[in-house]
């Protein structure tokens, strides 16, 4: 069953975002990771929606998606993004 990671995120430092995004895309390729959505505009309809970017990124299985997070390469970078920005991250399972 595929699995989508979700992360709501507040950049605060866009120079040190900026080299996390070059690197991010190449760790999830090796787990089957595809980018569904990055940015973009949302459209409110209800509720509060609490940070301005939203990402989505479809894996293949759930366990794809945390072998993923947890995967030395991503390790690597992963306080790029911490330290950038604030927010949450999810996996969702399919349906």
């Amino acid at each position: 069953m595929k699995a989508y990671l979700i992360v709501t995120l507040t950049v605060h430092d866009e120079a040190m975002f900026a080299e996390y995004r070059k690197q991010v895309g190449d760790t999830a390729k090796p787990f089957g990771g595809q980018f569904l959505a990055a940015g973009g505009k949302a459209t409110v309809l209800e509720g509060q929606w609490e940070h301005p970017r939203t990402v989505i990124i479809e894996f293949p299985t759930r366990e794809s998606a945390e072998a993923w997070y947890k995967s030395p390469d991503y390790q690597k970078i992963i306080d790029l993004r911490l330290k950038s920005t604030s927010g949450s991250l999810v996996i969702l399972d399919g349906m």
